[in-house]
């Protein structure tokens, strides 16, 4: 079995020399088959190996029965131990959380705390065997990664309870063997492989007593349900449907890969949070929701409690009108906008809302040919974030991408070289094509008024606007500008 899991690390590039493996060790048979690998294949090569074991303060004296027991297996082996004790039934109750939860959150502290104490350790030299014969001085140690005992009935016996759950492809998908600073050695083992180790290695172990009962799902699929598969489909279900969980990973991270893709031309950051084309799924819909995860994902900072019933809301809000909205897990919040999904949280939402319209600096619209202030001449300007408002097509108010304004804005009449942008091709009209194509009497055009940034007009008011300055889905901020000298056509 050694052999086997020694490939298994090389072929993954689990652990290479200088390596600090801080590996968790319960006391049960996969852990401490587990250590007793990574003990050896340090003889091989040169990394750290420290212990960590986590006493959960549930089990009483059976949990420190497991604690005695890892540290004095340690102890015999010359491997360093570091234990952490919580009291997860309290923790539960104070974070307002189930008991496994509040345990994966003790552990992951557990590890981060153990990274800084046994490199505290490793820098006071306390622990300088661990790196004899590395070649290394104790100062120069590496990479710190994570072991983890999953083995493949784990992998097997998650895909079946998420099965039975309801689940995506996420949920079939293997445990991987490597995640970023998480590494799995025996995973490629199954129960009966390991158990077969433990007794020819003479390893000693404990048996966690919950585990033994049905009380628990998991228990039950481990106790009856694979081995009625076993005895009654094929011996060999194990391997064959972590196998199946291996393939399903790969397509898994395939999906994930080409929605990442998909968010990158679709998608814009906005002070909001990100704003999503309508675009995204009319070119694929079933890896569009790969997209839409990961979008929730980098809000929230977890991907945890996202389900196909939030995707399919946030999807749902395109057959809505503009500002319907639904609310998501960690305060996060979907609104269909303008030419797509904005996703952001709630917060932040109520804090750009505060300040929706803002100011326009005066000099940045000057009036230079009328001799006179934009508010003699009855002009108002506001400029707000797009929230995919309704834009009214109105003849005396325009709404602009302000964004892509970048000269000094001026209201005023024509001058020669006047010019309009007239579609999205970028093709240019002469401001006196557009008189003659409009049919304006040329006694009427001296006293037209324009805004413009230089000799480009960006609306002839009461008339057109400017082609390149149209909202679009990646407007960020709006120009309304209002003529309050003319009446629209729909008032």
């Amino acid at each position: 079995m050694y052999q086997k899991v020694k490939a298994y690390i090389k072929e993954h590039s689990m652990i290479a020399e200088g390596n600090i493996i801080l590996a968790g060790v319960s006391g049960g048979g996969d852990s401490m088959a587990m250590l007793a690998m990574l003990n050896k294949y340090k003889e091989e090569t040169a990394f750290s190996l420290c212990a960590v074991h986590v006493h959960h303060g549930i089990r009483g004296a059976e949990a420190d029965r497991d604690e005695r027991l890892v540290k004095d297996t340690c102890e015999k082996w010359n491997i360093p131990f570091l234990s952490y004790h919580y009291p997860v039934p309290q923790l539960a109750r104070e974070w307002k959380m189930g008991l496994e939860e509040a345990g994966r959150r003790v552990r992951q502290e557990a590890f981060m705390r153990a990274k800084r104490d046994f490199g505290k350790k490793l820098q006071e030299r306390r622990f300088e065997e661990c790196l004899e014969g590395s070649g290394r001085n104790v100062e120069e140690t590496g990479r710190v990664l994570v072991a983890l005992a999953h083995n493949e009935n784990d992998v097997v016996e998650t895909m079946l309870h998420n099965l039975c759950r309801g689940t995506g492809l996420k949920g079939l998908a293997g445990i991987l063997p490597v995640r970023g600073e998480i590494i799995r050695p025996v995973l490629c083992l199954s129960k009966q492989e390991i158990v077969n180790y433990l007794i020819e290695e003479q390893i000693p172990y404990v048996t966690d007593s919950t585990n033994l009962t049905d009380e628990y799902t998991r228990n039950k699929l481990r106790h009856q349900v694979l081995p009625l598969l076993e005895e009654q489909v094929n011996p060999a279900v194990v391997r064959h449907m972590a196998e199946a969980a291996r393939l399903v990973s790969e397509a898994e991270e395939y999906l994930s890969r080409q929605g990442a893709v998909l968010v990158e031309k679709y998608g814009q950051q906005r002070e909001q949070g990100i704003f999503i084309s309508e675009e995204l799924w009319k070119e694929e819909p079933f890896v569009a929701s790969y997209g839409i995860l990961q979008v929730l994902e980098k809000l929230a900072g977890k991907r945890k409690d996202f389900t196909a019933v939030h995707v399919n809301g946030v999807k749902n809000l395109l057959g809505l009108q503009v500002g319907k909205r639904i609310d998501l897990p960690y305060g996060l919040v979907a609104r269909r906008t303008y030419g797509g999904i904005l996703l952001g949280k709630a917060d932040q939402w109520e804090r750009s809302e505060s300040a929706f319209f803002q100011e326009v600096p005066e000099s940045m619209i000057q009036d230079t040919d009328l001799g006179k202030n934009l508010s003699d001449q009855q002009f108002q300007i506001k400029i707000f974030f797009n929230e995919g408002q309704k834009i009214e097509e109105k003849t005396y108010t325009k709404w602009l991408d302000y964004d892509k304004i970048k000269q000094e804005l001026s209201i005023r009449t024509r001058r020669p070289g006047d010019y309009l942008i007239v579609d999205d091709k970028g093709s240019h009209k002469k401001l006196n094509r557009y008189f003659i194509d409009e049919k304006i009497p040329s006694e009427e055009r001296d006293r037209i008024l324009l805004l413009t940034a230089g000799s480009e007009v960006l609306w002839v008011v009461g008339g057109r606007i400017n082609g390149n300055y149209k909202i679009t889905p990646r407007t960020r901020r709006i120009l309304e500008i209002q003529y309050q000298g003319g009446k629209d056509n729909h008032e």
